[in-house]
């Protein structure tokens, strides 16, 4: 294929995907009743114990918040359509063996995905509350609701993100691109890329959001490590295994 009928066929799946995103988003206007409703929780048990509550300072503010969950729903759950995409753009570059690896790919981005924008969901009512702890107890907690949303719908992206990540850099390396010694010679710089995409992930500018986010990026950073280690290990005995039968 020539350079134009890559950015033709680059447009064609930035196209689908870009369909399956707004259908999702009009799937996900409407859940948002819901999903605001789940998302305000945490705020209703603080105020069990303590004057809270989310406000809304503009006159927009209320259809902005809708809009912003309408698209993150329909982000997360047109989510195997554009990994499709993504691999369908790849594949015609790509040799027999090298789309078997795509393929696994896929099927483990996937459900990772999934998995964790759940766990960002799940780790979500445990922040907000850690962080309302540091509260005096006589003040109030006044939360700014396009803040507050802003931060959860951030969290659960940014979760779902990091859980596909490790899965990438495998990949890279059975496809022979990334060797587990450059993995690992770079982990300085990925140490500092993680806490750079924390930092930008969560509003809230305190160190325990960024540290219980980085925490898992980081155990599945070195997960991918030690994957790649073992392949590298295998592809090494392999190679050594046909050089000798090569020479007999």
């Amino acid at each position: 294929m020539t350079l134009g009928e890559h950015l033709l066929e680059l447009r064609k799946r930035l196209f689908i995907a870009a369909i399956a995103i707004v259908v999702g988003m009009v799937i996900g206007f409407l859940l948002s009743n819901i999903v605001i409703e789940l998302m305000s929780a945490p705020i209703e048990e603080i105020a069990e114990t303590k004057n809270a509550s989310l406000n809304f300072d503009t006159v927009t503010s209320g259809f902005d918040l809708h809009m912003k969950v309408a698209l993150t729903i329909g982000f997360v759950i047109s989510a195997p359509v554009w990994l499709y995409q993504i691999w369908a753009f790849l594949v015609p570059g790509l040799k027999r063996n090298e789309v078997r690896y795509i393929l696994g790919f896929i099927l483990t981005a996937i459900p990772l995905f999934f998995a964790g924008c759940f766990a960002g969901w799940i780790v979500m009512p445990h922040i907000v509350e850690l962080m309302a702890r540091f509260t005096p107890q006589d003040a109030s907690n006044l939360y700014q609701a396009g803040y507050y949303y802003d931060f959860i719908l951030k969290l659960v992206l940014a979760v779902g993100i990091a859980f596909v990540l490790p899965v990438f850099l495998v990949l890279l390396n059975f496809v022979g691109v990334l060797s587990a010694k450059a993995i690992i010679k770079g982990w300085r710089v990925a140490l500092l890329v993680i806490m750079l995409f924390c930092a930008i992930a969560t509003p809230a500018a305190d160190v325990i959001s960024m540290f219980l986010l980085a925490v898992p990026m980081i155990i599945l950073y070195f997960a991918a490590y030690v994957v790649a280690y073992f392949n590298d290990r295998r592809r090494a005995k392999r190679a050594a295994k046909l050089e000798e039968e090569y020479r007999s």
